[in-house]
């Protein structure tokens, strides 16, 4: 446990407005402030941060929860590692010996394998044994210091390379096969192997430095032609974008994206060294966010095959709900960046970069090659489609400036174009509504029966307890009347017991009850339920008043009772007519 001082003062110093607007652009509305929820894909604001109790809640994904579980959600952290975080984050010292750390100890030991390992990649690269891999690096045209730069390495054939030289450096086999840089035989589980063999290696650095994974490319037409590392307890895809760790540290008014590491070092060496790519998966709504916290343009370079414009057309949807500009540039002949960089140069690549669609433009463009705009048919068409495209911008100004455009190109009337993009958003937005208002139900469903399955035979039960919970995290000195009406033994639901065990304990040892306070108990998932409570519990009136919390009490001990009358089996015949008993005096 972390000493009571010690987390006072850390939440003193990170407050939960400052935490979370360093993520999230916050607008104040009365004594709250709403945003984009940076933990889902959203173009109305749901997240709302309550400063009163220093807790957060989105009412479009459920996340919820103090100041320490929103670093834990948006960094990927365990608990102490988010405290940690916040401790940096104010130059506070980790008390020593306070705490269980063993996460957070399996965390530093897959680090330092995977720094030990993309070392001895490199290492191998340079000698006789990685000459292949070299020569492959230099057929691209990398520079020696471009391979030292990215730490670019080798990984010989042979299963016991990487294995046998960690194990000298005292690593154990299952913090290999944690890394995922060991994988364990099926036919002989006791035998681990390398999993990267015969491959050029990348490693995949995160924003502070660390080596979090690693992506190996074969040197022949073997299969597979990538092997990107699987997700550890360092790792996430989604969490992380190749080479943002050298993006970030430039004054770049944008950020350019690929599609593959190759593209990425090819550019940087070149000069562009905002270039990012996604790691192995295809880009995703957490990777537009995370590159909405760097800047406020993309610039999108994707393959010019279908799968490659498939994949632009996901990716400008998703940076655009996060409000960041979108370009995207064309490559002549459907080149790749590094192919056109080594032909013709990077000033010529340059001038494709200022010369970039927005995204509007490139996709009203693609949509004209689909339809024979000199004949009628055609052209309303292209208007119906071109109509959808412009009901999705959210700029009433950009708007009309394509509405304008496209009517005087096409000859028709602005105000029959104007119509028709509006009917468009009016559709939209109601769609959109629906879609929101059926993921809020969804996921409020499928979190209640996740963290609490109980209250799905005791809805009664589970729905009073719930509004207590609430009003005791708000009123804590409730506790002292309601500590004497109800035991822990009276609620129905294990968690809400859980919840109301911890609170009666802090409250009899006279420490503070805050939502900061239960994070170190309460996983993420939990925490948002409670969070949800806390809300909840907040908006009513009648929780300022204590005797509608000894109300909540009263029906909760009678719940219990009948609860435990469904199922009398346990019960003895004097136990039942006890349990009558009480049920007919708390009637009175």
């Amino acid at each position: 446990m972390l000493p009571e001082s010690f987390l006072q003062e850390l939440l003193a110093k990170n407050d939960i407005e400052s935490v979370v607007s360093s993520y999230v652009a916050m607008k104040r509305r009365g004594r709250n402030l709403v945003g984009l929820c940076p933990f889902h894909g959203e173009k109305t604001p749901s997240f709302n941060l309550y400063p009163e109790t220093s807790s957060f809640y989105c009412f479009g994904c459920g996340a919820g929860g103090d100041v320490i579980t929103f670093i834990k959600k948006i960094e990927n952290l365990s608990y102490i590692d988010a405290v940690k975080f916040l401790a940096d984050r104010v130059g506070m010292t980790m008390p020593e010996h306070t705490f269980d750390d063993t996460a957070a100890k399996q965390r530093v030991r897959i680090l330092e394998a995977n720094r030990e390992a993309a070392r001895l990649y490199h290492a191998c690269l340079y000698s006789a044994e990685g000459r292949a891999g070299l020569e492959y690096y230099y057929s691209r045209g990398y520079t020696d210091t471009t391979i030292r730069r990215f730490g670019l390495g080798y990984a010989p054939p042979g299963f016991g390379f990487l294995r046998d030289e960690l194990r000298k450096k005292g690593f154990h086999e299952e913090e290999l096969v944690l890394a995922w840089l060991c994988a364990r035989g099926r036919n002989n589980p006791r035998s681990v192997y390398d999993i990267f063999r015969n491959r050029v290696m990348i490693p995949i650095i995160d924003v502070r430095g660390n080596v979090i994974a690693f992506g190996g490319r074969v040197l022949d037409d073997s299969k597979p032609k990538y092997l990107n590392s699987a997700e550890t307890p360092v790792f996430k895809k989604t969490n992380n974008l190749f080479a943002l760790n050298f993006a970030k540290q430039g004054t770049h008014k944008q950020l350019i994206l690929c599609e593959g590491y190759m593209d990425v070092i090819a550019l940087h060496q070149a000069g562009f060294t905002n270039a990012v790519a996604a790691l192995g998966t295809s880009f995703t709504a957490d990777h537009a966010r995370l590159m909405s916290r760097y800047t406020d343009e993309a610039v999108l370079i994707f393959d010019a095959d279908a799968a490659g414009q498939k994949g632009a057309q996901r990716a400008i949807s998703l940076l655009r709900d996060t409000g960041i500009n979108v370009r995207l540039v064309s490559i002549p002949d459907g080149k790749d960046p590094d192919e056109f960089i080594r032909k013709n140069g990077a000033e010529r690549f340059k001038l494709l970069v200022e010369r970039s669609a927005n995204d509007v433009e490139y996709r009203l463009m693609e949509l004209g090659k689909r339809h024979l705009l000199s004949t009628s048919e055609g052209k309303v068409a292209y208007l119906k489609e071109a109509a959808l495209l412009l009901s999705e911008l959210t700029n009433p100004l950009e708007r009309d400036v394509y509405i304008t455009r496209l009517a005087n190109d096409l000859s028709v009337s602005k105000d029959a174009l104007q119509s028709q993009v509006s009917y468009q958003m009016k559709r939209r937005q109601k769609q959109q509504q629906e879609r929101q208002m059926s993921t809020i139900v969804r996921q409020s469903e499928t979190t209640l029966k996740k963290v609490n399955p109980d209250a799905a035979g005791a809805v009664r039960a589970a729905s009073a307890e719930e509004a207590l919970l609430g009003m005791l995290i708000l009123n804590p000195d409730y506790l002292a009347e309601i500590s004497k009406q109800l035991s822990p033994d009276d609620m129905v639901t294990a968690l809400n017991r859980r919840i109301y065990e911890f609170l009666l304990e802090r409250f009899r040892q006279g420490k503070t009850i805050e939502m900061a306070f239960l994070s170190e108990q309460f996983n993420t998932e939990e925490m948002a339920y409670i969070s949800k409570m806390v809300r909840e519990s907040r908006e009513r009136v009648s929780s300022l008043v204590p005797e509608e919390a000894k109300r909540y009490a009263c029906i909760i001990k009678r719940e219990n009772q009948l609860h435990a009358l469904r199922d009398p089996s346990g019960l003895t015949p004097e136990q039942i007519q006890e349990k009558l008993k009480t049920m007919k005096e708390m009637k009175q």
